[in-house]
């Protein structure tokens, strides 16, 4: 009789994107996977809140990088299509509301974009946003290769041959900003092309030229909106990892990892009823600082992480409306006239902005379902400064050295400011008089309800010293069968990287355990390509150049010829 072997058992800690992408992968490795999650609904920040047929999504309100979403899907044998999820365009991308009047539309539309900066910089300056484009596709390309689908353990990770030699060429020394101004001669196109750094948590002025990729994703691939809100994506990878087995255990915090004797192999968690459940593996989804820091037992290291760079918070407004506003389309920016201080604000003082800017989101207006007939749902994103404790709050602009921060002062700022700007920017009138319902989350609310290091929305900076190798990696560096996935692990932010890290943390479990990947597996079926398709190379020199240098050739050996002879 064979021997039968009992299946592992994983335990995920947070049911965020990436904690139930790494739960359905390692069920479909032949892992027996338990998910814990604090909260009483999954998705994390990618979750939903509702108000009598509002509905809005809490975090990300729209889809960029979709081949890593479908690749998800693939891996774990379904498709996006399969599991019932509506992908739909947005277009424009984006109105872009300055406070001169002006507008800018972002769009996937070539035509439409030749005439919008056109309208700024010429004719000059249409081609130098082709060069723009080239250059913010081999900074998206490269890093999807060598970046978001390896793992970078140590230096020598990044010693290797395929990503060195693309280091300077994703310009990862100079600013967003610094390369957009290389193509953009106008300070206005230069705000239009680095606003995206937001969604990293980093001002322009200090974001990695790298992340032009945002724009390129944007704009060559374009922006795209889940029916249903953007948590459909995640509830999808709920119910498949349910099917291959995954149990989730929701409204169940941890208190803290369990490890083996000598503190060297995870082997479990303690929830905060005092129930310890022991596994094979542990991979912790939890905001990365917070879980070192209040999971796992203190060390030079995680008191070192919770000093590193963080990216921004936010306020957030969610707002019910009793009526549509035709002025607004779906997303929407609103950029401060004082650009780079509006930015120094929030990353140098930790405050809200004098002036700030905005972004602001009307599901309604692409998906009918997110609010009743003839009303609209609006989320309104106010990027703001992480949470400072006291030692930090001294001497700074703003700050009284014996207070904290005063987040009922700035949301009542914010929600002024935010009703003002858009009246006289888009024509808008009344918007105060037309909300029937407020939700907010400030900067305290996003760390009390998801444990977020300091409220930071975009968990660790994406800086140089905060990437690569030098960002926490998926593997515990000192206890053994302890892996991490999300926002502040390797490879970053944003919920498509985030699935990448999934994959790479899933498969680095699998490795250590000596299993196959289930999705590493060849395409076939693809047939015989016809000669019509047949990828050609051209030649080196056309009949021209050919005949040229055979002129050339012919004259030299005259010439040398009569050299001889004349000797």
């Amino acid at each position: 009789m064979s021997k039968q072997y009992a299946r592992k058992t994983a335990i995920v800690v947070g049911a965020g994107a990436g904690g139930v992408a790494t739960a359905a992968r390692l069920t479909k490795a032949g892992f027996d996977v338990t998910v814990f999650e604090k909260n009483s609904f999954t998705g994390g920040r990618c979750s939903l809140l509702h108000h009598e047929g509002h509905r809005f999504d809490q975090g990300p309100s729209l889809l960029l990088l979709p081949g890593l979403f479908k690749e998800t899907f693939n891996d774990l044998g379904t498709s996006l299509e399969n599991e019932g999820i509506q992908l739909m365009k947005c277009e424009p991308n984006y109105n872009i509301w300055f406070d001169d009047g002006e507008s800018f539309e972002l769009s996937t539309d070539v035509a439409r974009m030749k005439h919008e900066v056109e309208k700024w910089e010429g004719k000059d300056g249409f081609e130098r946003y082709l060069g723009f484009l080239q250059e913010a596709h081999r900074h998206y390309e490269i890093s999807v290769a060598q970046v978001l689908k390896k793992n970078f353990m140590s230096l020598l990770s990044m010693l290797r041959p395929a990503f060195l030699r693309h280091l300077f060429p994703l310009h990862p020394f100079e600013s967003i900003y610094s390369r957009a101004s290389k193509y953009f001669w106008t300070e206005r196109l230069r705000r239009v092309f680095t606003f995206g750094s937001m969604y990293m948590g980093m001002s322009p002025f200090d974001a990695p030229g790298t992340y032009s990729l945002l724009q390129y994703t944007e704009l060559a691939e374009g922006i795209w909106y889940p029916k249903g809100g953007f948590h459909s994506v995640v509830a999808a990878l709920v119910r498949v990892g349910e099917r291959l087995g995954v149990k989730y255990r929701l409204s169940t915090p941890i208190s803290s990892v369990q490890l083996d004797p000598k503190g060297e192999h995870a082997i479990g968690v303690t929830l905060e009823n005092g129930e310890i459940i022991l596994a094979d593996v542990v991979i912790i989804n939890a905001d990365l600082v917070y879980a070192y820091h209040s999971l796992l037992p203190q060390t030079s290291y995680s008191r070192s992480l919770q000093k590193r760079s963080t990216s921004c918070s936010s306020i957030s407004f969610y707002w019910a409306m009793d009526r549509k506003i035709p002025e607004l389309t779906t997303h929407n920016i609103f950029l401060a006239e004082h650009y780079r201080e509006s930015f120094d604000d929030i990353f140098k003082q930790q405050l809200i902005p004098k002036e700030p800017s905005f972004y602001l989101n009307v599901p309604s207006r692409i998906d009918s379902t997110a609010a009743p007939e003839g009303k609209d749902s609006i989320v309104v994103l106010v990027p703001v400064g992480h949470l400072l404790d006291e030692n930090q709050g001294i001497g700074r602009k703003g700050l009284d050295v014996h207070s904290k921060q005063d987040w009922d002062a700035m949301v009542t700022k914010a929600r002024q400011t935010v009703f003002s700007t858009v009246e006289a920017r888009t024509g808008a009138r009344n918007l105060q008089g037309a909300l029937v319902k407020e939700i907010v989350n400030t900067p305290q609310s996003w760390k009390d309800v998801f444990n977020l290091d300091k409220g930071a929305i975009l968990g660790l900076s994406h800086s140089f010293f905060n990437v690569l190798c030098f960002r926490p990696q998926t593997k515990h560096p000192s206890i053994e069968r302890l892996y991490f996935v999300g926002a502040s692990a390797h490879p970053g932010t944003g919920v498509p990287i985030v699935l990448a890290g999934a994959k790479l943390t899933s498969e680095q479990v699998l490795e250590g355990f000596g299993m196959g990947k289930p999705w590493d597996v060849a395409v076939t079926g693809k047939g015989e390509v016809r000669d019509i398709d047949r990828v050609h190379s051209l030649p080196l020199l056309s009949n021209i150049h050919i005949a040229g240098l055979a002129v050339i050739f012919a004259l030299l050996l005259w010439y040398f010829y009569s050299m001889a002879v004349s000797s």
